[in-house]
């Protein structure tokens, strides 16, 4: 084929505007009469529709990645029914896509030339890789970082999962989806200080504490 195209992986922390962007994207490829496609892996189960979402309210249709998909297979297959090339593919939470998947869609922009890009986390609330962003990182033609920050002013860096009381988790399943009530982005600096400060606060002694109910001399 004489056509080209690229696998590129654009990253970011949570709260950087990826969805934005790729919601942008898709609308100035429509403004531009070229052919795309949404996709999104079915794990992100925060919406109950086929949709991608961004936080500042826009949102298009998408169609679902399921864990078991053979992506090659389902697009090339579509491609040859539908008599035409997707000028590009955008892929959204690509950080939930399996490592085959990947070399499935590096497949498809080495045999079609289609333009595939995938948005997503680089890592997890414990700053490790996801499995997805790690075959990215490996295979991708071009790699992007989306930058945002800190409360503090330095580049967010970690994703950092929170409980009710406001402390952060380090232990956990490395999936559990949620959004601004669930994750805070953060430097690692921040990251960091604010683990010192629990693990701080959860030794000092209790020896001090006054009892509930005062002795009355009975």
């Amino acid at each position: 084929m004489n056509r080209t195209g690229k696998l590129y992986f654009r990253y970011g922390t949570m709260g950087s505007a990826k969805t934005a962007m790729l919601l942008t994207t898709a609308y100035n490829f429509e403004e531009r009469g070229l052919r795309y496609l949404l996709m999104k892996p079915e794990i992100d189960t925060r919406e109950k529709n086929n949709v991608i979402r961004s936080r500042i309210g826009i949102q298009r249709e998408c169609e679902w990645i399921r864990h078991d998909t053979d992506l090659y297979t389902t697009l090339s297959t579509r491609f040859h029914r539908e008599g035409e090339i997707m000028d590009w593919i955008l892929i959204d939470e690509s950080q939930f896509l399996q490592p085959e998947q990947v070399d499935q869609l590096s497949r498809l922009v080495d045999d079609y030339g289609v333009n595939v890009v995938c948005y997503g986390l680089r890592t997890d609330f414990k700053s490790k890789l996801f499995a997805g962003s790690r075959r990215l990182f490996e295979i991708a033609d071009t790699i992007d970082e989306i930058k945002s920050t800190c409360t503090c002013g330095h580049k967010t860096i970690v994703n950092a999962r929170f409980d009710e009381n406001g402390d952060f988790v380090e232990d956990g399943a490395q999936v559990e989806i949620g959004g601004n009530e669930r994750y805070m982005a953060v430097c690692r600096k921040c990251w960091r200080n604010k683990k010192i400060e629990q693990a701080t606060r959860l030794s000092l002694p209790f020896g001090d504490l006054k009892p509930a109910v005062e002795d009355d001399g009975l």
